[in-house]
């Protein structure tokens, strides 16, 4: 075989790869969607948010157990699917379409990440396989409301000391002893406060970042404190009231709480975080297309209606128009997400939240205000869209400075200048 049959069967294989790609794709997209239908409608999500644990059990188990949605980006030597950003960015385009309450983001998306990057074999021989199929939930706790500094959206993380910084406030950690702070064992105590922790009242497993070493040798380390299953002395969790119920936050304090340090020093905890973020922000760009997609799609549903009914033909086009520029908008929305998502790691994600966030916004906003009283949305159906929109700007964003970060990691504003 010469070289030109060889680059002809590898282009082949190429595009037979891509096919049973799109294959998988689409029966993760019908298969999720046909279920959410079923269980994550607007009165199942009231109920499930009302729950302790803020979600629907029974349908994270069929999510994460059934259809292996937690363990879709995770390598398949740790029980994962192995399929990468792309599908999972799917399935939370799917979610978001729904809105449905999960894990998901918390477990999958933010800890499963850091646990696989900086985790020692021991750590992630154990906490993985137990993410993948579902039985072990998760949440990441930084000090504060700098949940989007430190996964390094809105700023540079390594620039700030938003983790304490050696003094008083954060959560700060100290050994007790000096094996523990080198093997990774229960060798540290946590003291401070987290007060926006996505899932943080129920979640099994905290990764908690927290700031060790004074002014000598000052660094942010990222540690393991058990929840629920094994308990933890020192830990106290409240759920918060908050804007989005389908986000539910808790306040975590650690009162010299006992905690195992991911990993093993010397590791590049701030840089895990960063690379964390730009993976995390294509998978809430899925979500929120989603939700974009699902409130035009109703209202798309309802203006036809409405042209049945005889209404005027000046008012329907005025309404068309509108419409179509919204479409645009989540359209170039999705485009960048998946775009980004066939790249891991790099700046488009943060674009494409960005420019997510704002078509769900605008859709959201557009389509009740065009709808009017009697519009598609009954029963406070469109609340929680707007509540989403709100809650992932104040979480993540806002969208000038995810675009204002992202320029600069890229040199975007040197080159103007020069």
């Amino acid at each position: 075989m010469d070289a030109a049959d060889t680059a002809a069967l590898a282009a082949a294989l190429t595009e037979e790869q891509q096919e049973i790609q799109q294959e998988i794709q689409q029966e993760i997209r019908h298969t999720l969607r046909d279920l959410l239908t079923e269980r994550a409608g607007p009165r199942e999500n009231r109920e499930a948010t009302a729950t302790p644990e803020g979600y629907d059990t029974e349908l994270w188990a069929r999510l994460s157990g059934t259809l292996g949605l937690a363990g879709l980006a995770l390598p398949e030597q740790y029980g994962g699917a192995g399929h990468g950003p792309a599908a999972l960015a799917l399935a939370c385009e799917e979610t978001g379409r729904a809105l449905a309450p999960s894990p998901l983001l918390a477990t999958a998306v933010l800890a499963a990440p850091l646990i696989a990057a900086l985790g020692t074999p021991d750590q992630r021989a154990e906490l993985l396989p137990r993410i993948a199929d579902g039985s072990l939930t998760c949440a990441l706790a930084v000090p504060g409301g700098s949940l989007t500094l430190a996964l390094g959206l809105t700023g540079d993380n390594a620039g700030e000391d938003w983790s304490g910084g050696g003094r008083a406030g954060g959560i700060q950690a100290r050994a007790t002893d000096e094996a523990g702070a080198g093997d990774g064992g229960a060798g540290w105590r946590l003291y401070g406060e987290a007060t926006q922790v996505l899932d943080g009242h129920s979640a099994d497993l905290l990764l908690v970042a927290a700031h060790t070493g004074g002014f000598a040798r000052s660094r942010t380390l990222l540690f393991l404190v058990r929840g629920r299953d094994d308990g933890a002395p020192g830990l106290v969790r409240t759920r918060r009231s908050v804007l989005d119920p389908t986000r539910p936050q808790a306040v975590v304090e650690l009162r010299d709480a006992e905690a195992e340090l991911l990993g093993e020093e010397p590791a590049d905890v701030l840089g895990a975080l960063a690379g964390t973020g730009r993976t995390a922000a294509v998978l809430l760009a899925a979500e929120a297309v989603g939700a974009a997609g699902s409130v035009l799609d109703r209202t798309i549903a309802h203006l036809g209606a409405r042209e049945r009914s005889g209404r005027s033909e000046g008012a329907l086009l005025a309404v068309k128009g509108t419409l179509a520029d919204l479409c645009v908008q989540v359209e170039a929305a999705r485009s960048l997400t998946y775009s980004a998502a066939r790249e891991p790691g790099s700046e488009g994600g943060p674009l494409a939240l960005a420019q997510a966030l704002e078509a769900l916004r605008a859709t959201a906003g557009e389509c009740v205000r065009l709808d009017g009283d009697a519009g598609a949305f009954s029963g406070g159906e469109a609340q929680p869209f707007f509540q989403r929109a709100a809650s992932d700007e104040l979480l993540f964003g806002p969208a000038r400075r995810l675009r204002a970060r992202a320029a600069e990691r890229t040199g975007l504003f040197g080159e103007v200048a020069a």
